[in-house]
């Protein structure tokens, strides 16, 4: 695919996409939702598939994607950032590494639950899945409604009976820097969920888990 190819499609999916956070600058890589930096190293849109289209985007800085744990995080590098493209099948997690993009897939059939959390420094769209949580880490600036409206979306597409994600075998596996760590260490020093609330269509909802 070109650069003129990327482009009209980029265009195309933007003005289908039922939410204003799918533009077409974000899709052909350009820039960020709220920056001027380009975020990976391949256009968004090329990790689509040809009928696929993106309902909601959704980015983030320097958090990335927790895997398991917000600790056992996929960062991007320092001069990239993460894209979340929601779809009808999946939610896909766009990392801008050193020298390639990092993607990670979670199909909505294998989600469990889906729930977002508002803090004062970023927000988070958690997917559960039959062996983990993936914590997808949300620009601060993201609008409520939007994260609302992303979490009802992925509800109503996953499974009564989830289907496990291949690769998750170590979902549980508490990391930091790189190296397994205690869990007892893990939830006394994991205190970002202080200024968080747990929302779920709108309403708080228990965070005691």
């Amino acid at each position: 695919m070109n650069e003129q190819q990327i482009v009209d499609r980029a265009t195309t999916l933007a003005e289908m996409a039922p939410h204003e956070s799918v533009t077409t600058a974000v899709l052909a890589g350009n820039e960020g939702r709220f920056s001027t930096v380009t975020p990976l190293h391949e256009a968004p849109v090329t990790y689509l598939e040809s009928a696929e289209a993106p309902a909601y985007v959704l980015t983030n800085g320097k958090r990335g994607i927790g895997r398991g744990t917000k600790r056992n995080t996929v960062t991007p590098a320092s001069d990239r950032r993460t894209i979340i493209l929601v779809t009808g099948r999946r939610t896909l997690c766009l990392i801008g590494r050193e020298s390639s993009d990092e993607v990670i897939e979670i199909p909505h059939e294998s989600v469990a639950g889906a729930a977002y959390k508002t803090g004062f420094r970023a927000n988070r769209l958690a997917l559960r899945t039959p062996r983990k949580i993936y914590h997808c880490w949300v620009h601060r600036k993201v609008e409520e409604s939007l994260l609302d409206a992303t979490t009802a979306f992925i509800e109503d597409r996953q499974s009564d009976t989830p289907e496990e994600i291949d690769g998750d075998d170590d979902a549980n596996r508490v990391m930091y820097r790189g190296q397994p760590v205690k869990k007892q260490q893990s939830e006394a020093t994991d205190d970002s969920e202080t200024s968080q609330t747990v929302m779920y269509r709108g309403q708080p909802v228990d965070n005691s888990e």
